[in-house]
């Protein structure tokens, strides 16, 4: 006899089992803490993405003080050349200043990606925190619990199974 309904719970993320709170024969209900893992490391890793987001941040915000800076020394250098009769300055510091407003604008437009690229990696980091925590996908009872705590779960190319659950014993197929 098996249960019509069998569901194989695993984990996406590989690490440390640090608790398991179901065991064979539990009921257990959907949304229910099977196991957890250790995610001290995750958690480092977090505190070291939040520094480099706020990092990034205040690159954006010295990157637009840059452009603030030298946005008006075209518009400057312009009006002090009308004034001298075209004498002063001369053209290649126009030129210059010119340039050096669009590497500015350039290097706004480069911080403001970075922090785009450092929030979605603290996500990501944060996602993997939360699957951490395993938990059951319905209500049923385990039948099966191949995990004990201190075990290392290596999820590489296919996510281990680490416990069977069947929905509703009451229904059986005979096989």
């Amino acid at each position: 006899l098996q249960p019509t309904n069998k569901v194989e719970v695993g984990s996406e993320i590989s690490g440390i089992v640090k608790t398991v709170e179901a065991y064979y024969n539990d009921r257990v209900k959907d949304g229910q803490v099977l196991a957890r893992l250790d995610t001290t490391k995750l958690e480092a890793q977090e505190t070291q993405l939040k520094a480099a987001l706020e990092a990034a941040k205040a690159r954006v915000r010295q990157a637009k003080a840059t452009v603030a800076e030298t946005e008006t020394k075209p518009t400057h250098f312009q009006q002090v050349r009308q004034l001298s009769g075209g004498k002063v300055p001369s053209q290649t510091e126009l030129d210059s200043a010119d340039a050096a407003f669009e590497r500015a604008k350039a290097d706004e437009a480069s911080a403001t990606a970075t922090v785009s690229q450092a929030q979605a990696t603290l996500q990501a980091t944060q996602t993997d925190i939360s699957k951490a925590v395993i938990r059951s996908p319905i209500d049923g009872v385990v039948l099966v619990r191949s995990v004990e705590p201190g075990q290392t779960v290596a999820a590489a190319f296919q996510a281990p199974v680490l416990f069977t659950l069947a929905e509703d014993l009451t229904k059986m197929e005979l096989h």
